[in-house]
């Protein structure tokens, strides 16, 4: 219905699995027509690599435009505290850089990644590589679960791509409000 209407979607179910399951996954979603997915960057090298070539593949023989495929580096509700409760020992800003580029080596088209983030992306990955940052909140928005944000425009001018902003809007006694807000503040 959103595609019929003309609309992209942005598929984000952040996949984690097993290699072969996470590549039909891709191929599922490359089917659906979506715009872009993501997966999990921990899910390791293999695993990203085999879902952009199924996904790949399964855009060829549909003849459709290849989905933007995304990994996932760390969520924007951890710290560096919730990184060693799961057994990540180094530096949380070093932990992105790495997982950026074994997902940009995976051959994926970029990162969802907290907006704080994006300077080491960028030396690491490049000015190509996309990304994608959640965990956009004004200064007077409430934080929520989200431990690693940024303003609209701080995420721009940080050289963000796109941005991803959910309760900021759909929380909001006046959603449209809300947007032209954003719009503002990145004006």
């Amino acid at each position: 219905m959103i595609r019929q209407k003309g609309q992209k979607v942005f598929l984000d179910l952040k996949f984690h699995d097993i290699p072969n399951t996470v590549a039909r996954a891709g191929e599922e979603a490359t089917k659906l027509h979506v715009t872009m997915f993501n997966l999990h960057a921990l899910g390791g090298f293999e695993m990203m690599k085999k879902t952009v070539e199924g996904s790949r593949a399964a855009a060829k023989s549909l003849g459709i435009p290849k989905p933007l495929i995304l990994a996932v580096t760390i969520l924007t509700s951890m710290d560096e505290e919730t990184l060693k409760e799961v057994g990540v020992q180094g530096p949380l800003l070093e932990e992105v850089g790495r997982l950026a580029h074994l997902s940009m080596r995976a051959g994926v088209d970029g990162v969802v990644a907290s907006p704080k983030e994006i300077g080491i992306i960028r030396q690491q990955c490049g000015e190509k590589f996309l990304i994608v940052t959640p965990g956009i909140r004004h200064p007077s928005d409430k934080r929520d679960d989200q431990k690693r944000t940024l303003s609209p425009k701080e995420a721009i001018t940080a050289g963000a791509n796109y941005l991803v902003i959910g309760r900021p809007i759909k929380e909001a006694k006046d959603p449209i409000e809300a947007v032209q807000k954003i719009i503002e503040d990145i004006s």
